[in-house]
């Protein structure tokens, strides 16, 4: 169940795109090696996801993916994002999407320190996630192991 600093902030953001009636965009890394993907923690808010962020005004998505991806992980991307597809999220006021991404090739750099927005970053297996991975996350695995067919809802 989410936390009412979680809630507070979906509310606010909701309110706020409902007022400007404009479409939000983020945008998730899918970084795979060895069988196990990578994972970040937020300190806002509960659950495990894959790295990423918002879409900068004058950004586009993949530049996002790989700005968010450095920021958060510290891992740089050597191969250019390659789209696995665009997810309507209705959980951030009905005007939200999500492009996930995935980085074939890249380069694991220093670690950035935990801090509020990052608590934690950990590789864990494809067929284990973290037991709090998010509902949307473990949608996109069950995606890629092929026991779920994509609905375009994050």
């Amino acid at each position: 169940m989410a936390t009412l600093k979680t809630r507070l902030v979906r509310l606010g953001a909701s309110r706020w795109g409902r007022l400007r009636r404009s479409m939000t965009l983020g945008a998730r890394a899918l970084l795979i090696e060895d069988g196990r993907a990578l994972f970040v923690r937020h300190g806002y808010t509960p659950g495990w996801h894959f790295p990423g962020g918002g879409v900068e005004p004058g950004e586009t998505a993949a530049e996002a993916c790989v700005r968010e991806l450095r920021e958060e992980t510290g891992v740089v991307a050597v191969s250019a994002p390659e789209l696995v597809g665009l997810y309507f999220n209705p959980a951030f006021g009905g005007r939200d999407h999500v492009a996930l991404f995935r980085v074939e090739q890249f380069s694991i750099g220093s670690e950035p320190p935990a801090g509020r927005e990052i608590a934690e970053r950990r590789w864990f297996a494809l067929d284990a996630p973290p037991a709090e991975a998010t509902p949307a996350t473990r949608r996109r695995l069950a995606e890629l192991r092929g026991e779920r067919t994509p609905d375009g809802r994050w």
